[in-house]
């Protein structure tokens, strides 16, 4: 069941791929930025996020 609407899928997967962006670019190891790159990026394409599950948030109008 989806909880993440459309606007918000997009700015996760936009995050996520900038954020593992830094793994070739950045300061910091690529394991750090690797791992909160993945989170979004993952969640922006699943259209579900736990978190949101907990909370009992819901930006989806429709559930598919």
């Amino acid at each position: 069941m989806k909880n993440a609407g459309t606007v918000d899928r997009v700015l996760r997967i936009l995050v996520g791929l900038a954020v593992l962006s830094q793994v070739f670019v950045g300061p910091v190891g690529p394991i750090v930025w690797a791992w909160f790159g993945v989170v979004p990026l993952v969640t922006g394409l699943m259209g579900w996020c736990p978190l949101y599950t907990l909370l009992g948030i819901k930006t989806c109008p429709v559930n598919k």
